[in-house]
């Protein structure tokens, strides 16, 4: 049975940090991805990272680069999302999505398996 089980959401004041895990349980991946989506808002991909190279490869949003740093603990097969200079922006339901990119690790539909989501609430 495929499980993503993220944690690590709540709520922070603009410039905090916060710092989300996922773990990955039943499923071979190379992708783990966070998506995350605000109100009204399409999701969007934020980070990601593969599991398999190494040094490792990631990849962010323009909008978060400089501030999310993604890693990985294949030991425990969990992915990482430290999260710093936090923004109202930065405020939504945050995913992650495990997988073998194709194309576009942004895309979402490049994806087999996600959590259930983690909420991140910045306040200004």
């Amino acid at each position: 049975q495929v499980e993503l089980v993220e944690s690590g959401g709540g709520s922070a004041q603009a410039g905090g940090s916060l710092k989300l895990s996922c773990k990955v349980t039943g499923y071979r991946y190379r992708e783990v991805t966070w998506f995350r989506q605000a109100p009204g808002k399409e999701r969007e991909g934020v980070a990601s990272i593969n599991t398999l190279e190494l040094p490792n490869l990631t990849y962010y949003a323009d909008s978060v680069k400089g501030r999310f740093t993604i890693s990985r603990d294949n030991s425990k097969n969990t992915v990482y999302l430290q999260m710093n200079s936090l923004q109202v922006e930065d405020t939504g339901m945050y995913y992650c999505a495990a997988g073998w990119v194709a194309n576009s690790w942004s895309r979402s539909n490049e994806y087999n398996y996600w959590g259930q989501g983690t909420q991140v609430t910045v306040s200004s």
